[in-house]
């Protein structure tokens, strides 16, 4: 009832209906005006009483007008409290109106019958009806809190107290009513409980009933289990009380594929799909259970699967050895949903009829019942043509030549081998052919993996061959620059034409570099970095390089690991690929590092770059620029390959960075979205410190002090198959006080070394020449001259051939192309005594 209803008229009746006082002041006002015209006499009282009778005749006559227009009512009842009174008495539940004193105003008959009161004499208000029930009296006493808050509330309370000794459920609710009284209403809901408990026994009945039938059952709802019978646990082998809603999953009882049979049913929208399986289940102890299912599901309008029903029949060995035909039936079950190859048969429409488990899981295939799903539906849209062609050979009863391979409908990036085979049975809806399909999505990805990998080295055995001779016709022309600036006056016509023979041979010499980078045949410096203090440093150079127009942000990751690389090496790495995504954004754009921890566990995404499950550092460098295209995103590493204009860069930015990550031992990983930007990924082997090792602080700049004098004396032996860098080198080292003698190769040294040994204090050899190269020479030189000094002059690295030397073996390294001034200081420093 609402607060302004029929009750409160009630209330306002009983309030305001009549007072004795009013009555008794009235009479007692007559009395005294009587008494006072009798002490004023009779001939002083005259006019005071006729303006008293007067008054009253206009007060009587305006009270007769006032009843006749309704405004004034004597004794008579309003229409609007009778009808608040007949609502309240002819409410089904028990009402009851009691007052600020706990004084019971009104209650209707069924409040009466409820609390067991024979009249209203012996009506007793709510407050005190529950006195001797504990439970009843803590929440009539909650619900009084609550009128006086001014709320309105309810209980339900379990009553025993009642007159007849019976047990009954009451809903208890009140709420504040003007005057500052209570409405309270009491309803009698134990016929509304006895039926409640009567369903509820009823359930617990049929659930016994199905606990323990002589069948398995379970519901399932998106993969997890919601019910499951106490006979089904039991041939599970657990125990049902280790099982709650949602606690277990279709996966861990159907062990293996065969899940997706039960998860990824062809929807029916709208409509019911009851399908039989026969599986194996897996029981708690690992065992396998073979049983029948009956797997029916409810598919709303939008074909989303409802919750399923699901019948289990055990099918055991012990069940079958009365019946051979049912025991192979199992066995074949169980071979046909085990195996690994997706096997399906199709009808003569290149429907799937049936397929196993395996099939299901990748494709979505077919159950018992049949689905009308062609199996051309699982192959990607280009994949098709071929399996159609397949299919149509298949399906008149010829074999196909051969396999054909797919993609997965839905997921280009996955990929399978059809293999297709009649088979001979009468009917249109009969099984025509059977399917064998193998993925073959990681048989492909390391195939392109190899192919890739031999690819690129081929191309650097290629550019690491070129680099090394060009090097030699490089030492040859800066060389004999030098030669010929050593002789010349910068005032001479040609000294600013040998400068530029000499600059532009250094250019090329950079270039050479960059390929021998990428063969990965450089020398390394490699040193313990911390990359958090690279990075800081290298800030400010890249802000300078990038412009204004890009806006660089770095993001260090909080304690990086230590890693073992070459300092300088890894800011080329920085720099290539900063500039790289510069050119990328020619109308600005973000740049962001960012560098990082990934632990072993965090590498599994970065899989298909070849990244090993190892710990690594992250360097991670991402832009916003136009993105690599799809068709050449395989191609960027290779050298020369740029898409850029003439002249406007050499193609061996990015393929230097390949080479020097992959020397260091680490991965690169490429993400590339046309439109949206670029990342690539740098990832660095952990590298564990040593007692000696310490993170290496990037080196200051330090001015090379210029060794007084040049010249010196002595013998050498020159050893070069290429006749211009022999003439050179033989040349300076002449002009500087040494006496030289030559040779052509490792076969001619030994020669020379037999006529002058005792004489030759350093030998200076070429590492590849023809008949013996240069290791090999110095193991023959070591056999009769173990203390003679030696330096390798070579294109490629020295790692690159210092396994093929002794253990141990000590010797100098000059690398080509080097001018006549590092070649004079190399041989100064090898003859300069040690202390």
């Amino acid at each position: 009832m609402a607060d302004s209803g029929p009750d409160d008229h009630l209330l306002d009746r009983r309030e305001i209906g009549g007072s004795i006082r009013l009555v008794l002041a009235v009479a007692l006002a007559l009395v005294g005006a009587v008494v006072s015209l009798l002490l004023l006499g009779r001939e002083n009282a005259d006019p005071w009483i006729v303006g008293l009778l007067s008054a009253l005749a206009v007060i009587g006559v305006f009270a007769l007008f006032a009843y006749a227009a309704g405004l004034l009512r004597f004794g008579m009842p309003d229409p609007s409290d009778e009808l608040a009174r007949r609502i309240v008495d002819g409410a089904p539940e028990g009402m009851s109106i009691v007052d600020a004193l706990g004084r019971v105003l009104h209650a209707n008959a069924s409040y009466l019958a409820i609390t067991g009161a024979s009249s209203m004499d012996d009506v007793r208000p709510v407050e005190r009806l529950f006195t001797a029930d504990p439970d009843a009296s803590e929440a009539v006493y909650r619900l009084a809190q609550g009128v006086r808050d001014g709320r309105a509330v309810s209980e339900e309370v379990r009553i025993a107290s009642l007159p007849g000794g019976a047990v009954r459920w009451l809903r208890l609710g009140a709420r504040p009513a003007p005057g500052r009284a209570v409405i309270w209403t009491v309803t009698d809901l134990t016929r509304e409980r006895e039926r409640q408990e009567t369903a509820f026994l009823e359930l617990q009945h049929v659930i016994d009933y199905l606990d323990h039938a002589p069948a398995g059952f379970f519901s399932a709802a998106g993969g997890a289990i919601h019910y499951i019978n106490a006979t089904l646990v039991d041939w599970l082998g657990y125990d049902l009380a280790e099982f709650g809603p949602g606690g277990l999953t279709v996966a861990d009882i159907v062990p293996g594929p065969s899940a997706a049979l039960l998860t990824g049913m062809t929807p029916t929208p709208g409509g019911v799909r009851t399908e039989v399986f026969d599986l194996d289940l897996k029981r708690k102890n690992g065992q396998r259970l073979p049983v029948r299912m009956w797997h029916r599901v409810s598919f709303a309008a939008d074909g989303s699967p409802g919750a399923s029903r699901t019948l289990v029949v055990n099918r055991s060995r012990a069940d079958n050895e009365a019946d051979p035909l049912r025991a192979a039936e199992v066995r074949f079950a169980r071979f046909f949903h085990n195996s690994p190859i997706a096997i399906a048969t199709i009808d003569r429409k290149g429907r799937i009829v049936r397929a196993n488990a395996m099939f299901a899981r990748q494709f979505g295939g077919g159950g018992d019942t049949g689905q009308a799903r062609r199996l051309v539906e699982a192959a990607a849209e280009n994949s098709r043509p071929a399996l159609v062609a397949g299919l149509e050979q298949v399906l008149t009863g010829h074999a196909p030549p051969g396999p054909v391979d797919v993609g997965f409908a839905g997921d280009s990036a996955r990929s399978a081998r059809f293999y297709l085979a009649p088979v001979e049975d009468g009917g249109e809806e009969a099984e025509a052919a059977i399917v064998y399909a193998i993925e073959t999505t990681e048989q492909r990805t390391l195939e392109a993996q190899f192919a890739q990998s031999q690819k690129m080295q081929a191309v650097g055995q290629l550019a690491g061959g070129v680099a090394h001779d060009f090097n030699n016709v490089l030492t040859a022309i800066i060389g004999y620059s030098d030669l010929l600036l050593a002789n010349a006056r910068p005032t001479d016509p040609s000294f600013q034409d040998v400068m530029q023979i000499k600059q532009n041979a250094n250019r090329a010499a950079g270039l050479v570099r960059q390929l021998l980078a990428f063969s990965r045949r450089q020398t390394l410096r490699p040193q313990v970095l911390n990359l958090g203090d690279v990075m800081s440093d290298l800030s400010m150079l890249l802000r300078r390089l990038l412009g204004e127009r890009v806006k660089l942000e770095v993001k260090e990751g909080r304690g990086l690991w230590p890693v073992k690389a070459d300092l300088n090496q890894f800011e080329q790495v920085i720099v290539n690929l900063a500039v790289n995504a510069r050119d990328a954004m020619p109308d600005g754009g973000t740049l962001t590092i960012r560098t990082a921890n990934v632990t072993a566990a965090e590498t599994e995404p970065y899989a298909r770059a070849g990244l090993p499950a190892a710990d690594h550092v992250l360097v991670e460098v991402m832009d916003t620029g136009s993105g690599i295209p799809s068709e050449i995103i395989d191609k960027i590493f290779e050298p020369f390959f740029s898409t850029k204009e003439v002249g406007k860069g050499t193609g061996l930015g990015l393929s230097t960075v390949y080479g020097i990550v992959k020397q260091t031992g680490g991965t690169i990983d490429l993400e590339s979205v046309p439109g949206r930007g670029t990342v690539f990924r740098v990832f660095l082997p952990r590298h564990v410190p040593e007692v000696d090792d310490a993170p290496a602080k990037v080196p200051e700049p330090e001015v090379a002090a210029k060794p007084a004098d040049l010249t010196g004396r002595g013998t050498l032996l020159l050893v070069e198959d290429e006749e211009a860098v022999r003439a050179f080198a033989a040349r300076a080292l002449a002009s500087r006080g040494y006496q030289v003698l030559e040779a052509g190769s490792g076969i001619e040294a030994l020669e020379v070394m037999e006529a002058h040994g005792n004489a030759v204090q350093l030998v200076l050899s070429d590492v590849v020449m023809p008949e013996m190269d240069g290791p090999s020479l110095l193991r023959e030189l070591r056999v009769s001259y173990p203390d003679i000094k030696v330096i390798f002059m070579s294109g490629y690295a020295e790692e690159a051939f210092a396994k093929n030397l002794p253990e141990g073996a000590d010797f100098g390294f000059l690398p080509k192309p080097f001018t006549l001034k590092q070649l004079i200081e190399a041989v100064k420093d090898s003859l300069a005594p040690t202390s």
